[in-house]
């Protein structure tokens, strides 16, 4: 499929570039992409939570009252579940949340959120552009001109460019990554994405690359 691609002015330079079908023209799958986000935000979490339990909790060595005769209700101790202070029943214990899934699973639903953006129309390929020094401005008048300011944007890189990091790291809803390092999720976590040329160039050989790995 044929793409128009942008100057960093906002106008079509008149040049094209060519997507690939296997990769931007796909049917999504939509319950790859749901098993693929869980799983990235499962990786997020820390699993450091902890509350402590009734053994855990200092104090409550000694039986508060005796057992007969005060016309209450029985109590070992003062730290136990039911009372303020207790310990909690079955509380969060540390743990590991990171879940696994197979390299063409991952794969898959990269290429279904590429197609989804071309779909939904919310992808445009940009010309390579850098700055001679990191400047926000110059990147918020860039996003103006491509009708993306105020919005979630996505730019995937060529390579790594710490000067247009850098300019647009001060910017809300903005956020740039190599395309080599562009997961599922991040493709999909936004309202327009932005590809440099040579970035698609980066994506097709990062499939090609995990299709020699796979089989």
């Amino acid at each position: 499929m044929k793409f128009d691609i942008y100057k960093t002015d906002g106008s079509v330079s008149g040049e094209q570039i060519d997507l690939s079908e296997d990769i931007f023209g796909i049917e999504p799958n939509d319950h790859v992409i749901y098993l693929v986000v869980k799983a990235f935000l499962a990786n997020q979490r820390q699993g450091t939570h902890k509350a402590k339990e009734r053994a855990e909790v200092r104090g409550g060595g000694r039986k508060p009252w005796r057992q007969k005769g005060r016309g209450t209700a029985r109590a070992g101790t003062i730290r136990s579940p039911l009372w303020v202070g207790g310990g909690r029943i079955f509380g969060p214990r540390p743990r590991d949340y990171r879940q696994k899934l197979p390299k063409k699973v991952k794969r898959l639903a990269r290429k279904s959120a590429l197609s989804y953006k071309v779909k939904d129309e919310q992808l445009k390929i940009i010309e390579d552009f850098s700055f001679e020094k990191p400047k926000t401005r110059e990147f918020v008048k860039l996003l103006q001109a491509l009708n993306a300011d105020n919005k979630r944007v996505l730019l995937l890189t060529g390579s790594t460019d710490k000067v247009v990091y850098k300019s647009g790291k001060n910017i809300p809803k903005l956020k740039v990554l190599e395309a080599n390092k562009a997961s599922a999720y991040d493709i999909l976590n936004n309202q327009v994405l932005i590809i440099q040329k040579s970035a698609v160039e980066v994506i097709v050989n990062t499939f090609a690359e995990n299709r020699e790995a796979v089989n």
